[in-house]
């Protein structure tokens, strides 16, 4: 078999494997067949695809790119580059390439829907760099909660002063059945929420006592079956059985309302044992297109939107677990020098978003890779960082490891760099289109770690990404 013939073989093993949802394999196999011959453009916008896929959305425009080197009149490639763009908010850059693919298809109607919706987008991240102020007033500003009635025709449970279990209970029925909460009791729960986390250090320490659990969950995002499947196998949140949830409840799942609602009412109920990290889409740039905002406005209002960002702002970026565990949602920084005290004097009230750089930005985004060192991100956002700079952190800070969420895992949870960096990720089954499984880790009084994998759960017919901003969006 020739090199070429090898190549294309290759390419047929990567596409069963994308047809499979086995996006890792098919990745591998693209590879593979770049590795046999690296001037067919073809294996580069494939290899695009499934990195898209993987939400490596860095190293997809670095593909697409290829392939346009390689073959500039192909449509396939510009219009990956723009869908990983798009992913990344890069919407200047999508809509360059969005115009080529309609420049070199005219009749594309599916293209030319798209422009138009990425040419909102970029007009919309004007108007509101335009309009931006220093300090925006507070969401809760004017809002008299108590004046708020509740209709004699609102059949669930009535919520005073107090988050009750009765009440989550009640709510959770509520959700399953696909009914809303009152306003006056989002407005409540949010409200309340917000005042506890943000009297909360940056970085929360904490310990499991005797006779007691804590488990670690990864990303849920807004697969609301899924998180009570964790609760039904695992046990639902108590004064014994702590919970800690480590970022990304929102966005892409299409019940990401009812899973910020759910995890704030048992923060209410429980403030000292149960405890919630802020993700990177717990930020308004991601809620915007990956679907929050629009759930929040086609389930309640704007308002509640506006609430939940100015909560999300005051949520803490880390969990320091028995002095042993730094746990926080994306990895790693750029600079060794940076320690546990940098994280402790981070005044994460200062900037409610992200940013481009920073320490806020690092534990929201970075992921680890394999190689020593670091090297640019995969995902176009931020760094990776290597196995050496994990065990260097974690020998400077005394710490057994680094548990962090942020990306898929097929088994549901990961161990890299020599046990010193763990990944966990909640969401089995991810956007329905994953065939990943879920994973929970349980710690005890002595801080050993125990994984529990689990599988998804059927869910009512509502696809994800139902709320997204752009089509564009479940593209992906």
């Amino acid at each position: 078999m020739t090199d070429s013939e090898d190549a294309l073989s290759l390419k047929q093993k990567g596409n069963q494997a994308f047809k499979d949802h086995d996006w890792l394999n098919s990745v591998h196999f693209y590879t593979k067949a770049i590795e046999a011959n690296d001037q067919d453009p073809s294996f580069y916008a494939n290899r695009a695809q499934a990195n898209i896929k993987l939400e490596a959305y860095g190293y997809a425009i670095a593909d697409a790119t290829k392939a346009i080197e390689l073959d500039g009149s192909y449509v396939k490639a510009y219009w990956r580059r723009a869908i990983a763009n798009t992913a990344i908010l890069n919407s200047r850059e999508a809509l360059k390439d969005f115009k080529v693919v309609i420049r070199k298809e005219p009749s594309n109607k599916d293209a030319k829907l798209k422009l138009a919706e990425c040419e909102k987008i970029v007009k919309r991240v004007e108007f509101l760099r335009a309009i931006e102020i220093g300090d925006p007033p507070s969401a809760f500003e004017g809002l008299d909660i108590d004046s708020v009635p509740v209709e004699p025709s609102y059949d669930g449970l009535k919520l005073g002063t107090e988050m009750t279990s009765d009440f989550i209970d009640d709510m959770i029925t509520r959700f399953k059945n696909g009914k809303k909460l009152h306003k006056k009791y989002v407005y409540q729960i949010v409200a309340a929420v917000k005042n506890i986390v943000y009297e909360e250090p940056t970085m929360v320490e904490m310990d499991v006592k005797e006779g007691h659990k804590l488990t670690v969950c990864g990303d849920t995002h807004g697969q609301f079956f899924d998180l009570l499947e964790i609760f039904r196998l695992n046990g639902f949140p108590s004064e014994s059985q702590y919970y800690l949830f480590n970022g990304d409840f929102v966005d892409r799942g299409s019940w990401s309302t009812e899973i910020a609602l759910l995890l704030y009412a048992y923060k209410w109920l429980r403030p000292n044992a149960f405890f919630l990290n802020r993700g990177n889409h717990e930020t308004d740039d991601m809620n915007r297109v990956y679907g929050f905002e629009g759930e929040c406005k086609a389930k309640y209002s704007e308002r509640v939107f506006k609430l939940f960002s100015e909560s999300f702002s005051a949520l803490p970026l880390a969990t320091l677990i028995g002095k042993k565990f730094f746990t926080l949602h994306g990895g790693l920084f750029s600079d060794d020098k940076t320690t546990l005290d940098d994280v402790r004097k981070l005044n994460r009230h200062q900037q409610r978003q992200p940013g481009q750089q920073g320490l806020m930005m690092e534990m929201l985004w970075t992921d680890p890779q394999t190689a020593p060192g670091r090297g640019p991100s995969k995902r176009g956002v931020g760094l990776q960082f290597g196995p050496d700079v994990t065990k260097r952190f974690c020998e400077k800070n005394g710490l057994d490891a680094v548990i962090r969420s942020h990306e898929v895992r097929m088994e549901g949870y990961e161990v890299e760099h020599d046990g010193r960096c763990i990944t966990v990720f909640s969401a089995p089954k991810y956007c329905d289109s994953t065939e990943n499984r879920g994973a929970y880790i349980n710690i005890g009084p002595e801080l050993k770690l125990e994984y529990h994998q689990f599988d998804a759960v059927p869910h009512p017919d509502i696809k994800p990404m139902a709320y997204a901003q752009s089509s564009l969006m479940q593209m992906m």
